[in-house]
């Protein structure tokens, strides 16, 4: 959770961990300033699941090997929720 605060993402948009243990925490995307801008101009949400599977799993891997990434909730997943999208980091 730690890394996570130092990328480029930390200082564009609101984010935060909840649950965190010593081999599991959940981190979650509260403001996404390209989703909160979609939504202000009336277009719907990004679909950025995918590519977030592939960049948070890199990135995971990267810091530990041993972390595994799951999602949560992504666009386009339905639901409302109170963040844009959230991820699971377990180390096993």
């Amino acid at each position: 959770m730690e890394c996570l605060k130092h990328r480029l993402y930390a200082r564009l948009n609101r984010q935060g961990a909840t649950e965190v243990t010593e081999s599991r925490a959940v981190f979650r995307m509260v403001d996404c300033r390209v989703q909160s801008t979609r939504r202000r101009k009336g277009l719907p949400d990004f679909p950025c699941k995918e590519v977030g599977i592939v960049e948070y799993a890199g990135f995971a891997r990267t810091v530990d090997p041993r972390i595994r990434t799951r999602c949560i909730a992504c666009p386009p997943d339905p639901g409302s929720r109170d963040f844009y999208c959230a991820w699971e980091f377990a180390l096993e």
